[in-house]
């Protein structure tokens, strides 16, 4: 096989090529580490990347390993780069801060710990805003990484070297993790799939606390369904270090995907919409998802739009002040250190602040908010079995810009607003996956979540894979590879 026809298999393919010998872990590393010499130092998806001799070093154990008849998993001998936000033994971890851009950890998070069992080789890692804050990918150890549709133009984030070098052929599947959006953002603006799965589903060791508000979650992004539940299933299951870890779900797996087309025929969809205008939102946005939803009532489904029912307002300030608490709690060194606190982006200061500020009852009210909105959910789902939402306000814009100051005519009065549309999915701690919408006359990608009920993470990715058979926006408008 080529270098290029390697680098462009699905993940699973990839696998059966592997394993059948079809080509050696050697001659994919060469592939996959030719095309991002290549194609990387334009966009700057993967950064600390390892050094070459010891990649394929490492590639011959997995041949070796092989020819006698051992796998370590699915994923043997697969390059993959871990998002910087990651604990990696022995390779930079620096979560884009300057303060950290010596940091070598000891040892593995579990994460990475996972998909290292399952055989992938870890290469280096993947490109993140500073700290992970806000949906465009800057920092000051890396720099910034751009949109593979249009060079000028922000790839999201924080999972946004993860997005790019998906969407570029760099990577056969690609980890994130999502707190305000940071799987759906980047894989809409990329023309791939993100997909934050329901809370518990994916623990995160270290972690700071592991009871408190749980925002965040990591998960798996990939240019197909199947390969998407693969590398799920790989991450996936609990931990004795995290307490509220969802049990193993063995249906999460790739072969339990297939639904008879007739399943879908008179599925109820809850088009959310901009909450009946209270989202500023970009012209086209709107429309591109609303064309998007007759794919899915191609497939039968019943697509309605209904309004959200609940106080957004309540919701912003909710998920606001149970994101800013346990940021505060990280920053409190920095505060008391002028140097350091000097080096922190003013996004990462204003959160701090913000956390620092709130009372013990203004914490318990934000935590009925989001008990009250999680009933809400259950309610809608009475009515429907999954809900809709576009996976951004606005296209991806100007990479030069840090975040919209205004956007549908409206000023955006923090350096996040413009992504409130992820943070009801987030409070809810349901499962959501961004899917290709399809294209704006520019040419610029935008997505669409698909939301499911509790727990119900399969269901979810069900559809997803319905519904890219139906559409194969990855397949049809894959991006041009970009120039230096």
């Amino acid at each position: 096989m080529t270098q290029e026809s390697l680098c462009s298999l699905e993940a699973l393919e990839l696998s059966r090529v592997i394993h059948r010998r079809d080509a050696s872990c050697r001659e994919v590393m060469q592939a996959y580490l030719q095309r991002i010499d290549r194609i990387n130092p334009t966009v700057r998806a993967i950064v600390a990347l390892r050094d070459t001799a010891a990649l394929l070093a490492e590639s011959d154990r997995c041949d070796a390993e092989l020819a006698q008849g051992n796998s370590r998993g699915w994923m043997h001998g697969f390059p993959h780069a871990v998002k910087d936000l990651e604990q990696t033994a022995g390779i930079a971890t620096t979560w884009g801060s300057p303060l950290f851009r010596h940091n070598i950890p000891a040892a593995d998070g579990l994460l990475v710990s996972r998909i290292r069992s399952a055989g992938a080789i870890i290469i280096g890692k993947t490109n993140v805003p500073e700290w992970g804050f806000g949906s465009q990918t800057y920092n000051p150890v890396y720099g910034t990484t751009l949109n593979p549709y249009d060079l000028s133009r922000t790839c999201g984030g924080s999972s946004g070297g993860a997005a790019v070098a998906l969407a570029l052929n760099l990577l056969p599947v690609a980890d994130g993790s999502d707190m305000g959006g940071s799987l759906r953002n980047p894989a809409g603006w990329c023309n791939v799939f993100g997909f934050r799965p329901s809370q518990g589903r994916v623990p995160k060791w270290p972690s700071e606390e592991v009871f408190f508000a749980q925002l965040p979650t990591e998960g798996p992004m990939a240019r197909n369904i199947p390969d998407l539940a693969a590398l799920l299933a790989t991450i996936a299951g609990p931990d004795a270090r995290q307490p509220l870890a969802l049990p193993a779900d063995p249906a999460l797996a790739p072969e339990r995907l297939e639904r008879d087309p007739q399943h879908w025929r008179g599925v109820r969809i809850g088009w959310l919409g901009d909450f009946e205008g209270h989202l500023a939102t970009e012209p086209g946005v709107l429309e591109l998802c609303t064309r998007a939803l007759t794919d899915l009532s191609g497939l039968g489904c019943a697509v309605e739009s209904t309004p959200l029912g609940f106080d957004a307002d309540a919701l912003w300030k909710c998920f606001n002040a149970l994101r800013s608490l346990p940021i505060a709690a990280r920053f409190e060194p920095y505060r008391n250190d002028p140097a350091k606190w000097a080096q922190l982006k003013p996004e990462a200061q204003w959160e701090y602040e913000q956390g620092v500020g709130l009372s013990a009852l203004q914490i318990q009210r934000a935590a009925m908010v989001r008990t009250a909105w999680y009933q809400h959910v259950l309610k809608l789902f009475e009515r429907f079995d999954y809900l809709a939402l576009p996976s951004a306000q606005c296209f991806a814009f100007d990479v030069s810009q840090h975040w919209p100051a205004e956007l549908g005519g409206r000023k955006m009065d923090t350096y996040h607003r413009w992504m409130e549309v992820m943070a009801p999915v987030t409070l809810a701690g349901v499962p959501a996956i961004s899917v290709p919408a399809g294209f704006d006359a520019r040419g610029l990608p935008l997505g669409l979540q698909l939301i499911g009920r509790p727990k119900d993470d399969l269901s979810v990715l069900q559809l997803a894979l319905a519904y890219d058979r139906a559409t194969g926006w990855v397949r049809a408008r894959p991006p041009k590879e970009p120039s230096a």
